[in-house]
């Protein structure tokens, strides 16, 4: 099966990197290479993209795909969240741009080993991102005690059910390990009330939203290298991220505004005295969102959100 993933917002995020042709990107999530693309069409004799992943079937895709623009393009295999010492390694200081798509792609997603589907009932409770990691799924609703499973789901996942979710988890694997997204989905519908299952979306939608956010420290990768990201671009440089549900979005708006006006003084103080300085401006004052066509072409691309930040 091809890795395939429709770029989210590919144009939006794209032009908001306002990219130079003698440039340096960084594609923080490579993918299939989409957004990478279009950065490479507008790239100059000089300009420059390295691009980052932590998907083996990524990494392939998105190197055939970008054949044309090889002497351009450098690809990593590893986290965004090491950006500074994949640069360094490069012997790159800073950027001009940085871009990160947070969704899942649609390979991932419909490849049924993977697991991150609920639409799949025999598929095995996988969810990493990256298939070096030893733990899995099944490893945290196996292993996790109730209170652990409860509070990833009520926070990650936003479901009023966790109790009720996590309750029925562990009940079940005390009968016998749990080990396929059917048998977890077959849980979590017997952990909702039927008149809620019938008019909500999907029942398993947000356990496995919560458990692969756990698996993948995606939150905790997201928090702390927004700093870091920001610190890596040139004056004028950019960088611009996507996000799909309000946790990460939360996460963004928040550190983006931080960045803007880190003063910690208390509003009455004439002056500033704590020192901290201004490293750039939020462009987006409410996020960009896609189109009525886009989510019409694209249904996943419905909760995606767009925000950039612009480095003085």
């Amino acid at each position: 099966m091809m890795f395939e993933h429709k770029s989210v917002l590919l144009y939006e995020t794209i032009d908001s990197l306002n990219v130079k042709p003698d440039g340096i990107y960084v594609d923080g999530t490579l993918g299939g290479g989409g957004h990478a693309l279009e950065v490479c069409r507008r790239l100059g004799t000089y300009g420059r993209l390295i691009g980052i992943d932590q998907d083996e079937a990524a990494i392939q895709a998105a190197t055939e795909r970008l054949k044309a623009y090889e002497d351009k393009v450098t690809v990593v295999r590893s986290n965004y969240e090491n950006i500074q010492t994949v640069l360094k390694d490069l012997g790159i200081e800073r950027v001009d741009g940085i871009y990160l798509d947070l969704g899942v792609s649609s390979y991932q997603l419909d490849m049924p080993e993977r697991g991150f589907t609920y639409r799949e009932d025999d598929a095995p409770l996988d969810m990493r991102m990256d298939q070096r990691n030893e733990q899995t799924a099944a490893d945290i609703i196996n292993t996790y005690s109730e209170f652990d499973l409860y509070r990833i789901i009520r926070d990650y996942g936003e479901d009023k059910f966790a109790k009720n979710i996590a309750k029925h988890i562990v009940r079940e694997r005390q009968i016998k390990p749990i080990g396929t997204t059917g048998e977890l989905t077959e849980i979590i519908k017997g952990a909702i009330p039927a008149k809620v299952r019938a008019v909500g979306g999907h029942p398993s939608k947000r356990t496995f939203q919560a458990i692969r956010i756990e698996l993948n420290k995606e939150l905790e990768v997201l928090m702390k290298s927004l700093d870091t990201m920001i610190d890596l671009l040139n004056p004028g440089g950019r960088l611009s991220i996507i996000t799909f549900h309000s946790l990460e979005d939360r996460i963004v708006k928040t550190r983006f505004k931080i960045n803007e006006n880190p003063c910690t003084c208390p509003t009455n103080f004439p002056v500033c005295v704590c020192g901290k300085k201004s490293k750039g401006k939020v462009i987006t004052r409410k996020p960009i969102v896609p189109s009525e066509e886009e989510i019409e072409e694209n249904k996943r691309s419905k909760s995606s959100k767009l925000r950039v930040f612009e480095r003085i």
